[in-house]
């Protein structure tokens, strides 16, 4: 779990993590973000929003642990909707997530 929390907080500090709905939803169309992922506290319309357009352009999507107050404390701003745009840095926040089942949800053919 810190190991998580410290590599959504490197994205950040790289300047590769975007968050809130417009901001991911424009990244993803415009083929720039190479992981989306959700606060457990999401409100299902809106996950469930933002998974179609995740689907349709081929961008992986995982649910994360964490609830959209504990993404503000680690972040800075309150968003339950993040992307994260450095293939390398969405590798390491896969690698960092729960065991196989959130894994698998979160990589499309082993790979990002």
């Amino acid at each position: 779990m810190d190991k998580l929390l410290s590599s959504i907080s490197l994205s950040k500090r790289a300047g590769k993590l975007l968050l809130g709905f417009d901001v991911v939803k424009g990244a993803v169309l415009e083929e720039k973000a190479a992981l989306v992922l959700f606060a457990s506290d999401l409100s299902d319309k809106t996950r469930r929003s933002m998974e179609r357009i995740c689907e349709e352009w081929n961008v992986p999507a995982a649910a994360l642990p964490f609830t959209l107050d504990e993404i503000w404390m680690e972040v800075g701003k309150r968003a339950g909707i993040l992307a994260i745009s450095d293939r390398g840095l969405a590798k390491l926040v896969c690698s960092n997530l729960a065991p196989a089942p959130d894994k698998e949800e979160c990589l499309y053919d082993g790979e990002i």
